[in-house]
């Protein structure tokens, strides 16, 4: 599936993933490819984007908003403190603020 952060001031990331997690008013979720439709608002919290390789990332347009996850090199986080997530047809759309 494909994913797209966008901040205020730039898109923060834009590539294909496994998984992302983030942190819903309700409690945290995951998001996997084929999610049914969903649009949430997102609260303070970690959006935690699974990847299969990081190879062919280029994480250094990204530096200071994302670091490696200290236990897998697959997994980037992001701190957020509020925002909106559109899950549809595979694509997700993060804004962020």
């Amino acid at each position: 599936m494909f994913l797209e952060i966008v901040s205020p001031e730039a898109t923060l990331f834009s590539e294909t993933i496994d998984s992302v997690s983030v942190p819903g008013v309700d409690g945290n979720f995951q998001m996997l490819e084929n999610h049914a439709a969903i649009v949430s608002v997102l609260q303070e919290g970690i959006v935690k984007i699974h990847v299969h390789t990081q190879e062919h990332l280029e994480f250094n347009q990204f530096s200071g908003h994302f670091e490696t996850h200290i236990d897998d090199d697959k997994i980037f986080t992001l701190k957020i403190s509020s925002g909106t997530v559109e899950m549809k047809d595979n694509k997700v759309v993060i804004l962020v603020d």
